[in-house]
């Protein structure tokens, strides 16, 4: 299985996504880090990404690759992360075949109802429970 990590800015959600599904399964998946931006492609591979790549076109043409994409609600809008996701980024994440597990942090003016609001780390655990789901575990 392949779970493409998006993020961008810092890269710290990125970073803790990437540490958490890390310690959940191991070497059982491949991880692949797409920042918007060398530091946050940096941060995911320091925190344990198989191999990342920077960039729009490097997120355009990757997303068509996996199997799951993880991120913040964000990299479906174009021009959210003060810019740094391009429109083509968010169509091309949109419009990929994989399917997306969002989180839902409220820094792109994005609110979703039915939500409970909770910390970074639990909305993390319940992504992991969703690829253990679909995974069989």
């Amino acid at each position: 299985m392949r779970i493409a990590v998006i993020d961008g800015q810092g890269g710290g959600i990125g970073k803790a996504v990437v540490e958490k599904f890390r310690k959940a399964f191991n070497n059982k998946i491949e991880i692949i880090a797409l920042g918007t931006n060398s530091l946050a492609t940096s941060l995911m591979l320091k925190a344990g990404a198989n191999e990342g790549a920077t960039g729009e076109n490097a997120i355009s043409y990757n997303v068509k690759k996996v199997d799951i994409i993880v991120g913040p609600i964000g990299i479906i809008c174009a021009n959210s992360f003060l810019g740094e996701l391009t429109p083509q980024m968010a169509n091309a994440i949109a419009d990929s075949p994989a399917q997306k597990i969002l989180i839902p942090l409220n820094r792109c003016n994005i609110l979703v109802t039915a939500v409970e609001k909770k910390p970074l780390p639990h909305y993390i655990d319940d992504a992991i429970e969703i690829v253990k789901a679909q995974r069989g575990d």
